[in-house]
């Protein structure tokens, strides 16, 4: 079967990165398809992989954003941990999702860029979560007071204490939470968050966006459209950071050639733009089942442009 080939406009470039190493979530396949197949209407061309060993200077520097999915426990070795600060150190952007909270738990520049780390969760249950803080383009579709079915996070410290801004807040009256609080994780309850510059940078480097939500447990939640609308909405704010190649000629990461976007016959995607890209050939065995030809396509043909958020 021949090779097929599809040139994809200027499109932001991300990397899904769902590595576990203790508790794994069943929703992750899910999420990775969700994720891949709203990537067209926001001119967003999502790669996922499981592989620590994707996490070098040269891979890392074709992504406007690095996105940590539902992740659990140490998921890089040291030199992807370097890989991952430099990235950052040049403008990279980072997008965290529900679990990426347990994960890298001693890597003190990774717990800035996130905000804060997870401590615990009561049981699965029904909660409102508030929307509070400035009008933000993952809140802006939502009710005031967000009806969900999700795990309410407590976290370690107070991410307002790294200069994020709290935008969704569990409201603790509406579930039941018998657990200790060894932490203070300040108040109003913190559950999604943005930093416009990233805390993870070292004092010389260029800080990108941050965005954080806690939520995000369950396949039927990577099915619900609302949350997806809350979850793309913060994906395309980080992107906006103006400080990546798809919307700054003069960034020193991120996909600033047009890409292309290759199906071979065994199905997997090798993606190529101005430099060397990672292939699906040096991913984990997780990756083949999510890099499909039927994603490749979802991919394919957007060129819808992203409406630029700078204030709020």
């Amino acid at each position: 079967m021949p090779l097929e080939a599809a040139t994809l406009p200027n499109v932001a470039r991300v990397l899904i990165y769902s590595a576990t190493r203790d508790f794994r979530h069943d929703s992750i396949p899910t999420a990775v398809d969700a994720l891949v197949s709203h990537g067209p209407a926001a001119s967003i061309s999502f790669d996922h992989t499981e592989d620590q060993t994707w996490f070098t200077d040269d891979r890392l520097q074709q992504y406007d954003a690095l996105l940590f999915l539902s992740n659990t426990g140490e998921v890089l070795d040291e030199a992807g941990k370097a890989a991952f600060q430099k990235y950052l150190d040049l403008g990279g952007n980072f997008i965290g999702i529900h679990s990426a909270s347990d994960c890298l738990r001693n890597t003190t520049f990774f717990q800035k860029e996130l905000g804060a780390a997870f401590d615990y969760h009561p049981e699965l249950q029904d909660a409102i979560v508030d929307v509070i803080g400035p009008s933000h383009p993952s809140t802006s579709m939502l009710p005031k007071e967000w009806h969900v079915r999700d795990e309410m996070y407590n976290f370690k410290s107070d991410p307002r204490s790294v200069g994020a801004v709290v935008i969704l807040s569990a409201n603790e009256s509406s579930y039941n939470d018998p657990g200790t609080r060894k932490f203070n994780q300040g108040t109003p309850h913190p559950t999604a968050w943005f930093q416009e510059h990233g805390a993870g940078v070292d004092n010389n480097g260029t800080a990108g966006r941050s965005f954080y939500t806690s939520l995000g447990h369950l396949n039927e939640t990577w099915q619900d459209d609302m949350f997806m609308a809350h979850v793309m909405g913060g994906v395309q704010w980080a992107l906006q950071s103006n400080t990546t190649r798809a919307f700054n000629a003069n960034g020193a990461v991120g996909n600033g050639t047009a890409t292309t976007n290759t199906t071979g016959a065994n199905g997997t995607v090798s993606a190529s733009g101005g430099s060397s890209s990672p292939t699906a050939a040096g991913t984990s065995a997780a990756l083949s089942q999510y890099m499909t030809a039927s994603t490749s396509v979802a991919l394919v043909g957007t060129t819808l442009a992203m409406a630029l958020w700078t204030s709020f």
